[in-house]
Parts: structure tokens; sequence; C-alpha cells
């Protein structure tokens, strides 16, 4: 079995901003999404790391959890997904650590998920999921500008006040390589450059929060006009981003 670090997830009430930064700005290139229950998707992918997703609500009683996420929270980090190739067998290996799934849905003959409680892993939600084929590309939506120069998601670092109990499951669970460990660090990659620094941090609401998302081109230099409009625009998604 082999588990891979698919994508960090960003809701938002509307994309603009998202498509504005992770496309033009950091040259994420356009590879699937489109409607689902509740909600639109659309993910972008980059020279080298996960790919970034991004959310919003279209309303009806599926959008419940990302509107109340929006409500509560504002635009923002909403889950890692992790895509597997036996989720059956990741269902194990979680409810072993005792944690227990939510939200699990093995119907699809496509597309088999389950989801933790952000409360029990540090801070986030964690989608795992099954995926039968490469889902259809819907069409580009037309606020996606021409991506600028391509760049790598660099880093994810994520803080958590259990820095040991974090990397048992980014390690045990969810098949990362601990790269470098200490006492208030840890390092871990999946294929394909994608990799977490986890952090510990005491006193964080569920015990963990995103931290912030490093991105470094793949040649050449961000300008001080990248770093201004980047900045801008992560504010308005709620996150931090940084441009090395």
């Amino acid at each position: 079995m082999t588990v891979v670090l698919d994508h960090l997830a960003i809701g938002a009430p509307v994309l603009t901003d998202g498509w504005e930064l992770f496309g033009g700005v950091l040259g994420g290139t356009w590879v699937y999404g489109g409607d689902s229950p509740g909600f639109w998707w659309g993910q972008l992918e980059f020279a080298a790391g996960p790919k970034i997703e991004l959310l919003t609500p279209t309303g009806g009683p599926d959008a419940a959890f990302l509107e109340r996420f929006l409500t509560a929270r504002g635009a923002g980090p909403h889950h890692f997904n992790f895509i597997v190739t036996d989720i059956q067998a990741t269902l194990a290996r979680i409810r072993a650590l005792g944690i227990e799934p939510v939200g699990v849905n093995l119907d699809s003959p496509y597309w088999k998920e389950a989801f933790l409680h952000p409360r029990d892993v540090h801070g986030i939600v964690i989608q795992v999921a099954w995926q039968g084929g490469t889902p259809p590309s819907d069409t580009p939506p037309g606020e996606l500008p021409e991506p600028g120069p391509a760049a790598m998601l660099d880093l994810v670092e994520h803080h958590v006040g259990d820095l040991t109990a974090a990397t048992r499951l980014f390690t045990e669970v969810l098949d990362g390589r601990l790269e470098a460990a200490g006492d208030d660090a840890a390092e871990l990659t999946w294929p394909g450059g994608k990799r977490i620094r986890l952090v510990r941090e005491e006193g964080l609401p569920l015990g963990g929060s995103l931290h912030h998302i490093r991105f470094t081109r793949a040649e050449g230099a961000f300008s001080a006009q990248d770093r201004e409009r980047a900045d801008l625009l992560a504010k308005r998604l709620g996150l931090a981003v940084e441009l090395a």
C-alpha cells in the first residue's frame, strides 16, 4: 500500500483571489475540477510539491460543512488530502491509533473517502481517499489568469501541540518519510517534492494550525511586486505564504 500527499485545500467565499495568487503569481496550472454536491472545487499543480485545491460553497444542504467553516473561521486552509491505494488498510491504521474516521463513503467505484476531524489530528481536517482513474477535466474558470513563471510548493509548515503524536500519525498512518526530527520540529517528505514540517507550539486551538506555505521559483527569483501581490492575496485567503 502507498499513501501520497496529493493536495492542500483552501476554502473561500469567492475564488478570484486564489486563482490570481496560485495561478497568476505562483505559476499554478489547471488540472481538473468541477461541481460536487454543495460546493465547487478546482485544482492547480506546480513544478513540484502538492497541488492546491480551491473550494467554494454553492448552496443547499450539502454546502453546510463548508459554510460552517467559513462562518466560523473565514477563508483559510480546510484540509490535507492523501491519496491511498488501499483505503480499508488505511482506515484500519487510523483506528489502530484510536482515531475514528468520519464521513466514510466507500460506495462509489471511482472515489472512496473518509475524513479525520481536526480535533483528532492536530487542528486541520485530513481527507484520505482512493481514486479510480483520473477525473475528467472541466473547463478552467474564467477568472484563472495565464500562469506566471513556474514555482514549486516547497514546504507546508504545520504547528502542533503534540509533536510526538503528530509525527506518528504522519509517518505510521500517512507514510511520510521522516527526514529530520528534534525536540521542537520534524520534517516529512512524500514523492514528488511534497514536504510537511511539523513544529511544536503550545496553546493552539484544536491542538494545531497550519502556519504557512512556502514557494520557490523554478528559475529566477520573485520580484518585490510579486511579494507584495502575494502577501495581499494570501491575507484575503486566510493564509501566510512565504516566497523563498
